[in-house]
């Protein structure tokens, strides 16, 4: 990397114009540090054109590969994607990101997702099929040990489902229960955190198409819904959520590719945004490389996919939506580059309008 060496393992990132001392909106980008990539960088936001201008990059951590933010937007969390899975926090200056300590283990491998939840900090633990929780700080640094909750099962592909791959954790919109979505299991799992401890505890399991691969999922802004990205076959899960009983009721399927003709590009989708408004759903899908668009005109329950196009890139990994809804960004893994685009307002439809180099980019997320 080209750039001055700075504090705390921060550096200018290539191409950057210097410091943005503005206070406007910025975008954390992670990246896998072993496949070429600068860990994370920050970049800003033009408010007119959605344009981003790399500012500085921290290679504190190895591999973190998808970030969070705390409520607030002043401490940024990171996974470490290592076989001795680790996550870390920062603190977000003008001057970029500062870490908050070293980074802690999570009790798993692979970590491949993150969310705050309260005051702890949970992370979904692919290689071992686990979901963990640590301990925040008055700061908002990350204190250990963490608690883990081991999944079991399965699922029939051998190659994929040969035992529980946790992939995503999140906490419900009222903040009472947790969901993990297993690749492996083929299901999504509601937890309970201990209001003492803060472990979670199993509550229930809603299980899903076999075979399918579910990867992540995100809640409807202003419904009792959900939807299911699977990455093991190009469909959207549509379930009903209870958030006074903790149940998970799957309600529908719909696809976000084509089906594939003998011998064409498999599609493998990997995440899944509801527009703010509640309008729109769109799906990031590597492999045809594209970003399908689902409409929500029909209610929250029944998506219909009404178009796609072209990521910028290759192997999108992360999708994004602005604050404002008005733009995605995709981090394109592959080719390296995030790629934004310009959202029609009516359809829904995205617009590509630039991209930005970002070695092994992953993940998106705005502050």
């Amino acid at each position: 990397m080209n750039g001055t060496e700075g504090t705390e393992g921060t550096q200018s990132a290539e191409g950057a114009g210097g410091t943005d001392r503005s206070g406007g909106l910025r975008a954390h980008i992670g990246s896998f540090t072993s496949g070429g990539g600068r860990g994370i960088t920050t970049a800003a936001v033009d408010p007119q054109t959605g344009a981003l201008t790399l500012l500085s990059a921290t290679d504190a951590v190895a591999d973190p590969s998808y970030l969070a933010l705390a409520p607030g937007g002043g401490v940024l969390y990171a996974v470490s994607e290592t076989d001795h899975g680790a996550a870390a926090a920062f603190r977000s200056t003008p001057e970029g990101l500062t870490p908050l300590g070293p980074a802690v283990p999570v009790g798993g491998s692979g970590p491949t997702h993150l969310a705050v939840a309260g005051h702890r900090l949970l992370t979904a633990n692919y290689t071992s099929g686990s979901v963990s929780s640590l301990p925040l700080a008055a700061d908002g640094g990350l204190r250990g040990p963490a608690s883990v909750l081991v999944h079991e099962g399965s699922g029939p592909d051998a190659s994929r489902q040969e035992r529980p791959h946790a992939h995503q954790v999140l906490p419900d919109p009222g903040g009472r229960w947790v969901l993990s979505v297993d690749l492996g299991t083929d299901s999504v799992r509601v937890c309970s955190p201990d209001p003492a401890t803060g472990a979670l505890r199993l509550h229930a399991e809603t299980a899903l198409r076999a075979g399918t691969g579910p990867r992540h999922l995100a809640f409807h802004p202003d419904a009792d819904v959900v939807y299911v990205l699977h990455e093991l076959d190009p469909q959207l899960t549509v379930c009903r959520w209870n958030a006074d009983s903790g149940q998970l009721e799957p309600i529908g399927e719909v696809p976000v590719a084509s089906a594939a003709a003998p011998g064409a590009v498999r599609a493998y989708p990997s995440a899944v945004v509801v527009s703010p408004d509640g309008r729109f759903v769109w799906a990031a899908v590597r492999g045809t490389d594209t970003i399908a668009t689902l409409s929500l005109a029909d209610g929250p329950g029944k998506p219909r996919l009404v178009g796609g196009v072209d990521c910028g890139g290759s192997w999108p990994r992360d999708l994004a939506a602005d604050p404002s809804g008005r733009r995605l960004y995709a981090a394109n893994e592959r080719s390296g580059d995030v790629t934004w685009f310009d959202v029609d307002r009516l359809t829904g439809q995205p617009r590509r309008a630039g991209s930005v180099a970002v070695p092994a980019a992953t993940c998106v997320v705005f502050a």
